[in-house]
């Protein structure tokens, strides 16, 4: 049975007084974030870690490729690799985006895949991000995750187990085969999470294709056409798209300079960084470091 839009009341109410300024507000629990958005998002590229996230209020888009994937009241997405893609947000100020991020942690998920046993799988290539209909049993486990929140000494005495209930909740859903395969450790698509969790530790290193598909125990054209259908780009489009992103992340948050960013990213020449940068997000990256710098000070 499942969850109907206006059963995201509660949520709201739940999240909003935990919330106090946009963007991501951390929580007691680790990998518990909490996302609050007051204005419009042009569609910009971005990449989540493996997580789950509920959207209560205001509505998301993501673009994958080819894909389109909407996530708002009603929905929450499983995101189960770290993967470059482009997101719209849709929020005001009189109705922001309000929503919790819960990271997927693969001890946690191996736990409970264990002890829900084998189950039948249609034999397809799991989908590494995809948006699911709110069932009632994820619905009451998110209000008790986030009635946990607001209390200092219940969080600390229950939260990882309220935490482990939506994790549950999640492999019992649409996409809980995606979410096995993380850890089962089968088929190419096993295969093909395990280079991209080197190339998240060594994003700075030189590495070509042909070293990846050794590592993924594959020829060069296999490893191109699995990587290619799981995330939707090519090995060096991803790598490229990923150092982009960290370099962003760098120049945003960290208050890094262009030439410091580049070279922490892996790059040699700060004028092809440059270039790159600009076609990727359509704004140099000096340019967008002054931009973020001043929507954060206003």
């Amino acid at each position: 049975m499942q969850a109907s839009n206006a059963s995201a009341r509660p949520l709201i109410e739940l999240i909003a007084p935990l919330v106090e300024r946009d963007g991501y507000t951390p929580t007691p629990l680790s990998s518990v974030t909490l996302m609050a958005v007051r204005r419009h998002v042009a569609r910009t590229p971005l990449m989540y870690e493996p997580s789950l996230i509920i959207v209560a209020q205001g509505y998301k888009i993501g673009h994958l490729g080819d894909r389109e994937i909407h996530y708002g009241p009603g929905q929450y997405l499983v995101q189960t690799l770290p993967l470059p893609f482009e997101c719209e947000t849709h929020a005001s100020l009189e109705s922001p985006l309000l929503g919790v991020s819960i990271r997927l942690d693969p001890a946690l998920l191996g736990e409970l895949v264990t002890a829900m046993g084998e189950r039948d799988e249609e034999g397809e290539t799991p989908v590494p991000m995809a948006s699911v209909s709110m069932t009632d049993g994820m619905q009451g486990a998110v209000v008790r995750l986030l009635q946990t929140l607001h209390d200092p000494a219940e969080t600390a005495a229950m939260g990882a187990l309220r935490v482990r209930d939506v994790v549950f909740e999640a492999l019992k859903g649409q996409q809980g085969s995606a979410l096995r395969a993380l850890v089962q450790h089968q088929g190419h698509y096993s295969r093909i999470v395990q280079v991209l969790s080197r190339l998240h530790a060594h994003y700075a290193e030189e590495v070509s294709v042909e070293e990846m598909a050794r590592q993924a125990n594959m020829s060069p054209s296999t490893f191109h056409q699995h990587f290619k259908q799981i995330a939707q780009a090519s090995p060096l489009q991803y790598l490229k798209r990923l150092r982009l992103i960290k370099a962003q992340q760098l120049l945003v948050q960290e208050a890094s300079n262009v030439n410091q960013a580049a070279e922490a990213v892996g790059y040699r020449s700060v004028s092809q960084f440059s270039r790159d940068y600009k076609r990727y997000f359509g704004i140099s990256p000096l340019q967008h470091r002054k931009e973020e710098r001043a929507l954060q000070a206003s």
